[in-house]
């Protein structure tokens, strides 16, 4: 049924458990793995400070070391399942936007992710990336919590 799951990742325990959902789903339908992780821009303000501190090789090299380590991190609880796993990231400021396309770049069938309870003001101000994605792909969405 399903042959090759998106797995986003953000580092955080809720998407690790969700990873460890994908990777269930992968085994026992023999799929392979595709992990994401999104790196989003830095707020203008935030990107002049660490200009100030760090030079920007140093920020964008801290930057894909934390995105690699995410990704080091599935890759290696799929090789614990025998689970064929690759990684990548992608830079985005609407990390939705960025698995979707992903998704449909990689031909996908399934993405697996974590989806964090967001109540009154926060969901209203900030949005869900997850309630995002689910209204702009057709691509089957399991979300965990």
């Amino acid at each position: 049924m399903f042959k090759h799951i998106l797995l986003p990742t953000d580092g955080s325990e809720l998407s690790l458990r969700a990873i460890d959902i994908g990777i269930d789903v992968a085994v026992k339908y023999g799929a392979r793995i595709l992990a994401l992780h999104v790196i989003k821009p830095s707020p203008a303000v935030q990107h002049l400070s660490d200009t100030l501190v760090l030079q920007e090789d140093e920020r964008a090299l801290k930057i894909t070391r934390r995105a690699s380590a995410y990704l080091d991190e599935v890759r290696r609880r799929a090789e614990v399942a025998h689970v064929e796993c690759h990684g990548a990231y992608e830079c985005d400021k609407r990390p939705y936007m960025a698995i979707v396309t992903v998704a449909r770049r990689q031909q996908c069938d399934l993405i697996v992710m974590g989806s964090h309870v967001q109540t009154g003001t926060d969901r209203l101000r900030r949005g869900s990336q997850t309630a995002k994605l689910l209204v702009s792909t057709s691509i089957p969405v399991l979300v965990c919590r």
